[in-house]
Order: C-alpha cells, then structure tokens, then sequence
C-alpha cells in the first residue's frame, strides 16, 4: 500500500468502526470533502512537528499557512514544551530514549492493512509514550481506552517492543484550545489482549463490510451518517414512540429523551443541510421548493455612504466599540495579553446547562443556579 494512501480502517475513525462495523466500507461510497477545521489542524500539526524537530536539533523549515497566528504559535509553542518536559524525563532515567515524530506505525496484524502516524513517540528502557496533537475544539478528546492511541500504541510497540522490552505504555491528549491535557496509563500486556480477544475480530468484520449497523455518538463524523437508513430508523423510531407531550411523560422517559435530543437535532440539521445542498444542484424534492431566504440589509459602498451622510448634515454617524477579547489575544500574542490585561479580564459564571453525567466539567449547586437567575434578573 502506498505511504500516502488512506487506510480503510484507519485509527482515526476506529471509535466509529469498532462500534458500527460496515461503516468503514459504507463510507468509501461518500466524497471526502475537506472542511477549514481539518485545514486549520493540519497546518497546526505541521507546526508543532517542525518545532519539535528544532528542539531536538534537527533540520527543518518553517511551514508558513493562511492560517498562522499568535494563537497557533501559542498553542503549538505549549506542546512542544509539554513534549520536551516528557522526553527530558525519560533521558535522565534512560539515555537511550528515542523520540519519534510524525512516526508511520503499522498494526496490520490485528487490523487488515492498519496503519496510521503517531505526532509523538518516546520509547525508553521498559515505556513506551505515545502523545498526539488535537488542535480542534469542538469535541473534547480522552485519552482513556481511545481506540486511536491504542491503535498507534500497538504499532510502536510491534516495532520496539522488543528492543526495548516495553511493558508500560502511557497515551496522551494534548489539546490546548479546551485547556485538555489527558493522559492514560495501560501495560502492553493489557493492549494486546484486547487486540486479539476484541479488535481484531471487529476489524475482520469492519474490513469485509460485514456486521450490523449500530448507530451511536460515534457517526458525528461519519461521511454517511446523513444518510444512514439505520442512523435514520433510530432518530424517527425516538420521535415516534418516545415523543409525547410532557405532562404524560413520566421522570425515566424524560431522562431518556434528554440523552438524546441533541444528536436527533444535529440528524435533522444534516438531513436539511443534505437537501439544500442536492437541491442547488438540481434536484427536486417532492413537496418542497427553492426560494430566496431573508435577507439583511448592507451599504453598497461606506466610504461613500459616509461622504453622502455628511453632505446632508449627519455627523453622528460612527460607533467605536473594542474589539474582541479573542481578536485582542491574537493582537498581543498570548504572554502580553496576560502581562497587559491579565487584571482586567473577568469571566462571568457560565449559564446553567444541562449535560450527561459523563461531561467532565463538575456540577453546580442549585445555589449557584439560583445566583445565576438572580444575576440575570438585574439586567
């Protein structure tokens, strides 16, 4: 398979194809467009790998993208010290540690024709550390039993295990735009259990498109999710028999709709986006038609509408606001804004939100709900 090539049961979307086995083969049906995010990130990878390289003292140019800033040079300066923190640690324990960035792993033994590339590997006498970058913020990333890391770790330890007689294996997160540094501890003993006992028969299945469709949290990024039959029975087969109006709803029911509604509201907002989309394109809907959305009002031309303004006698005609507290970081870069403004940045207590116990932010009081409303009475 060529270095290039993109992996049918690639570890980045091994969440998805342990839990939904014949998505992998479902998904090559599907066009992979690429979003600004994943540019973004990839512009945010290649800088943290050139730093990192300039820290360990080997040869590299400075990638440059439309998307450099003092944000990303904040952010990608944190992980390449958080790196360094980690392989100086290992250095004075071991001498002969290696560090291994953008490292190409291969664990096609347990998944046919896996690979994947690991952003940072430390290998030591005895550990094996494998770090990854997430420059994203959308969707905050664990590192505990994340298939991904156990993937990459797999593939490093077939190819260092024995030299340096690994039996811990240590996976981190490291994802600075959510103030994320997540880090899980395993031995290699424990992985490859789990590689033989549950990975590699769900990645014989996955590989062959066999198994059952099983729709879950892991199909936000699935390229068929919008229009997955299976994913689609479930959302409608929820409206239909679990929808009733509140006062017949008993407190069960309404804690099953709530864990739920979210990923039924992102189903609908695909399904329209889908339409849209296929109806620009020429299609048409049965039902449904093509109209111009509203619209909202704007100067053809400001240096002109001011000169006009003017003439006629209006002189109160601008406004000057400051600009944003995260275009104002971006200005001064990350230090002088601490150093400038530090004092004067508040954050005001966040609006109560309801969340599955799962979230890792801790809950609040119902006092500090009750202060909320009280704060917000006052407006």
């Amino acid at each position: 398979m060529p270095p290039n090539s993109h992996a049918v049961l690639s570890a980045s979307s091994s969440h998805r194809w342990l839990n939904c086995n014949p998505s992998a083969r479902l998904e090559l049906e599907f066009e992979d467009r690429g979003t600004s995010a994943a540019s973004e990130g990839t512009a945010a990878h290649a800088l943290c790998e050139h730093k990192l390289k300039r820290r360990l003292k080997l040869r590299s140019d400075r990638p440059t993208s439309s998307w450099d800033s003092d944000e990303m040079e904040g952010y990608t300066d944190d992980y390449a010290d958080f790196v360094m923190e980690q392989v100086i640690k290992e250095r004075r324990r071991d001498a002969d540690t290696q560090v291994l960035i953008e490292q190409r792993l291969d664990f096609s033994c347990f998944v046919p024709d896996g690979f994947g590339t690991g952003d940072c590997i430390i290998v030591s006498k005895g550990r094996l550390h494998i770090i990854d970058f997430k420059y994203g913020q959308g969707v905050l990333v664990e590192a505990e039993d994340n298939p991904q890391m156990k993937l990459y770790a797999l593939g490093a330890i077939r190819q260092f295990g024995e030299q340096y007689e690994i039996k811990k294996v240590k996976m981190t997160i490291f994802q600075p735009r959510r103030e994320n540094v997540s880090t899980w501890e395993t031995t290699a003993a424990k992985l490859k259990r789990w590689a033989e006992k549950d990975l590699k028969p769900k990645a014989e299945k996955a590989y062959k498109g066999e198994g059952h469709y099983c729709p879950g949290e892991w199909c936000l990024f699935c390229k068929a999710a919008v229009k997955c039959r299976a994913r689609a029975e479930e959302k409608l087969r929820i409206a239909q028999g679990e929808f009733k109006l509140p006062p017949l709803l008993t407190d069960g029911e309404i804690e099953s709709v709530l864990a739920k509604l979210a990923d039924i509201k992102k189903w609908a907002e695909e399904i329209q986006e889908y339409a849209l989309a296929q109806a620009l394109g020429g299609k048409e809907w049965a039902g449904f038609k093509l109209v111009e959305g509203r619209s909202v009002r704007k100067y053809a031309d400001e240096e002109e509408v001011a000169k006009a303004a003017k003439s006629a006698g209006y002189k109160d005609i601008y406004k000057q606001s400051l600009i944003t507290i995260t275009e104002m970081e971006k200005l001064m870069g990350k230090t002088d804004f601490n150093k400038v403004l530090g004092g004067l940045i508040v954050k005001p207590q966040g609006k109560p939100t309801l969340v599955p116990d799962t979230d890792k932010r801790p809950a609040i009081s119902v006092s500090a709900k009750n202060e909320f409303n009280e704060i917000k009475g006052e407006f």
